[in-house]
């Protein structure tokens, strides 16, 4: 199984807060069969939050945590205009990912987060997501990109 399908892309993210943009990705997460517990999965993602904001420099946003609400690792992408405050310190986020992780999944997400991280300090790779016009080009960058590297 992917660990992401275009089902779990959202080219515009609603305009708001964090909160809402993580309860938007978490939904397609939900409705694809990966996370079965929508307020829990959003519980743990908020609990992981507080303890350090994962907003990165260059207008992104990492929100992930292990939970028993996951049933499959899995990743949600969500792209937003206006931008939205992750806490970084460069400002807002324009690109978020959602790394959901099973709660026994041994360190299956760190690796994802990891590969992400290394391919975020990449203009090309932010931009290449930036400009997708479709969220099957969004899953073909992650995939080829990601998830495949």
């Amino acid at each position: 199984m992917s660990l992401i399908t275009a089902q779990q892309v959202i080219l515009e993210l609603p305009t708001g807060d964090r909160a809402q943009a993580t309860r938007a990705l978490a939904e397609t997460l939900v409705s694809s069969g990966r996370v079965t517990d929508l307020d829990q999965f959003l519980a743990d993602v908020t609990k992981r939050e507080e303890i350090m904001a994962t907003g990165l420099p260059g207008g992104i946003g990492i929100p992930h945590c292990r939970s028993a609400a996951v049933a499959t690792p899995s990743l949600a992408f969500g792209r937003s205009g206006t931008g939205i405050d992750w806490g970084a310190q460069d400002g807002p986020a324009t690109l978020v990912f959602l790394i959901a992780a099973p709660e026994g999944g041994g360190e299956d997400h760190l690796a994802i987060l990891a590969k992400l991280a290394r391919k975020l300090m990449r203009d090309d790779f932010k931009n290449s997501l930036r400009q997708a016009g479709t969220v099957d080009e969004v899953v073909a960058i992650i995939d080829e990109q990601v998830v495949n590297a």
